[in-house]
């Protein structure tokens, strides 16, 4: 369907220097494959859904589509859109328009429908996203989640083969991340091809037939959702992979921003998909940095999201050795665990972590009595507080 071949962006800076985002990038897409693209900031994820389209024209390679090169210049750029919607994280919606003249618009100007036929699939359309009530209503009085809905409805009715998804989400509260992603869920069911440049891993790996890995401008590793975040083969993913489910942050003296690491600790939660244990781990945070924690600076918190498959041990590295634990029976879903690491003037070094357990279990630890707490109301037998002293 698509086949890209050493593909490369340039762009020049006004002060005369050169930034290549894409450098040699190679793939071939096939129709009826949803593609997730992640990877960190800067690596050309975003400028090579553009180049797809022609957005950004490439400064080499070749991109083509059913057979045809679309950067040999003779291709018709209006007719290489219309087979590929692209939904942008700002929206990019008519503020003067209402939603069903948004919709509407493209089909009347390029597909020459009828008002009435494009009237009659926009709301067809905006009730497959759940925006057939605002049909009337304009963008300003509409959430971050609802106009990208909207957004979603206006390119599916250009009857799109390939959809492109620059980083849908991003713009959104994460509270509302959720409506937007259950629509692309329900587009992957049906078998739409899509591109998506995502930073919801979670979503990433459910959705997703295939992963680009992209690092230093090209598709740095290659393969199925399983592939990428359980086996990487490559040390970069592995590092990315790794890096993502941690939330880190580094306190240096007791003047830090608390609200700041509950907001994070939240959104994080709700990112993983554990949101009841968003309470639970601020009461730890709070009650280790405040009070068990509150001389020893500078310290890092760590909060880190962990997938257990089936049976076997798990562990957390504490200060160059491992603490480990016993997890009985199989997994249910995510699990978070909090690690506490801080070094005294002294050199003193403790080390705590919170293991967010649904399932019954046991943790196994060797650590001095008054550092054994659990919080109040947390159930005996489930995870608690365990820390190490060492001189």
């Amino acid at each position: 369907m698509i086949s890209i071949r050493h593909l490369s962006k340039t762009f020049t800076n006004p002060d005369g220097g050169t930034i290549s985002p894409l450098k040699d990038v190679n793939c071939d897409i096939e129709k009826g494959e949803v593609i997730s693209i992640i990877g960190p900031s800067g690596t050309g994820k975003s400028t090579l859904l553009r180049a797809i389209n022609m957005l950004e024209p490439p400064t080499a390679g070749q991109i083509i589509v059913d057979g045809k090169d679309v950067t040999a210049g003779q291709y018709p750029l209006d007719k290489l859109r219309m087979k590929m919607g692209m939904v942008f994280q700002s929206f990019n919606l008519f503020e003067h328009k209402t939603v069903l003249e948004n919709v509407i618009y493209a089909p009347m100007e390029l597909l020459k429908q009828s008002r009435k036929e494009a009237e009659e699939e926009a709301l067809e359309l905006l009730g497959k996203v759940g925006m057939a009530q605002k049909a009337d209503v304009y963008p300003s009085s509409l959430s971050g989640g609802q106009k990208q809905r909207v957004a979603i409805a206006r390119s599916l009715a250009m009857h799109p083969e390939v959809i492109l998804f620059d980083e849908p989400t991003s713009a959104l509260d994460p509270t509302m991340v959720g409506e937007v992603l259950s629509v692309i869920r329900r587009l992957a069911k049906e078998k739409m091809t899509m591109l998506i440049v995502t930073h919801e891993m979670r979503f990433a790996r459910d959705v997703s037939t295939r992963i680009f890995f992209m690092n230093e401008g090209i598709i740095y590793e290659d393969g199925t959702p399983e592939q990428i975040f359980e086996h990487p083969s490559r040390s970069a993913t592995k590092a990315f992979v790794n890096r993502i489910q941690k939330l880190v942050y580094e306190i240096d003296s007791n003047a830090f921003d608390f609200l700041q690491i509950h907001t994070g600790i939240n959104r994080f939660c709700i990112k993983y998909n554990f949101p009841e244990k968003s309470a639970l781990a601020y009461d730890i945070v709070k009650e280790m940095l405040f009070e068990h924690l509150k001389d020893l600076r500078p310290l890092t918190l760590r909060f880190t999201r962990l997938g257990f498959h089936g049976r076997g041990p798990y562990g957390v590295p504490a200060s160059g050795r491992q603490c480990t634990g016993r997890h009985k029976g199989k997994s249910k879903g995510n699990r978070g665990r909090i690690h506490f690491q801080g070094f005294s003037y002294q050199s003193a070094v403790i080390t705590t972590f919170a293991s967010l357990q649904d399932d019954p279990g046991r943790i196994a630890g060797n650590a001095p009595d008054h550092l054994v707490r659990r919080p109040s109301g947390h159930p005996a037998g489930r995870g608690g507080l365990l820390g190490r002293e060492k001189s």
